[in-house]
C-alpha cells in the first residue's frame, strides 16, 4: 500500500483525516484516521495488602450504550514525559504518590483506526503514599471516584467478564503474570 494523500476531515481535540491509499493492483480506497495523542495508564497495586487502586468516571459514549461507569486503569493523555505524566496522573485521578514504575510497553489501541498509542505501567504503592483525595482536576470537570479494591475480586471481575475497559484488563493480567501470589487469599 501507498499513501497518496490525507487531508483534514475535522481538527479539534482529535483530528480525523481522509487518507488515499493505492494498492499494489493500482486499485485506489481512502481511509478515515483518527489522530489522536499518546496517552498512559498504570495499575497501582500494594503488594503488602494484596490490593489496587482503579476509578471511574462518567464515559459519554459508555452512556450513550445505557450502560454505568466502568472501572478504569488511571490514565491520561501524554504532555510530557511517560513517566512524569503517569506519576501526575495518579495523583490528580487518585491521591497517589507513585515512586518506582514498572514500564509494560507501549500498545496501539485501534491501529485500524486511531493513531493514540499507550504507555502501560504497573507501580507499587503502600497505604502511606495515598496523600490526597484524587478525583480529578475540577476544571476537567471529570467526577472521577477513587477504588482500592483487592486484587483477587478484581481478578474475580475480570473472570465473570465484568471488567470491560482495554486497559484494565491488561494491566491485571500483566501483574498476574508477573506477580501471581498477589492474587491469592492469605492464610492466616
Amino acid at each position: 500500500m501507498q499513501i497518496l494523500s490525507s487531508r483534514p476531515l475535522y481538527q479539534g481535540w482529535l483530528n480525523l483525516l481522509m487518507v488515499r491509499l493505492r494498492a499494489a493492483e493500482g486499485v485506489e480506497v481512502d481511509r478515515h484516521v483518527v489522530e489522536m495523542r499518546r496517552a498512559v495508564a498504570v495499575l497501582p497495586f500494594d503488594p503488602e495488602r494484596r490490593v489496587a487502586i482503579t476509578v471511574s468516571m462518567p464515559r459519554t459514549p459508555v452512556m450513550l450504550a445505557g450502560l454505568p461507569d466502568m472501572m478504569e486503569a488511571i490514565a491520561g493523555i501524554l504532555e510530557d514525559d511517560p513517566a512524569d505524566c503517569t506519576r501526575r496522573e495518579a495523583m490528580e485521578e487518585a491521591g497517589l504518590r507513585l515512586g518506582d514504575m514498572v514500564h509494560l510497553g507501549q500498545i496501539w489501541s485501534i491501529p485500524s483506526v486511531v493513531t493514540e498509542k499507550i504507555d502501560y505501567y504497573l507501580a507499587p504503592y503502600g497505604a502511606q503514599d495515598r496523600i490526597g483525595a484524587g478525583g480529578g482536576l475540577v476544571e476537567e470537570q471529570e467526577n472521577i471516584s477513587v477504588h482500592e479494591l483487592p486484587l483477587d475480586a478484581l481478578w474475580t471481575m475480570m473472570a465473570r467478564k465484568e471488567i470491560a475497559d482495554g486497559k484494565l484488563a491488561i494491566l491485571l493480567m500483566a501483574l498476574r503474570l508477573r506477580r501471581p501470589e498477589l492474587f491469592s487469599v492469605p492464610v492466616d
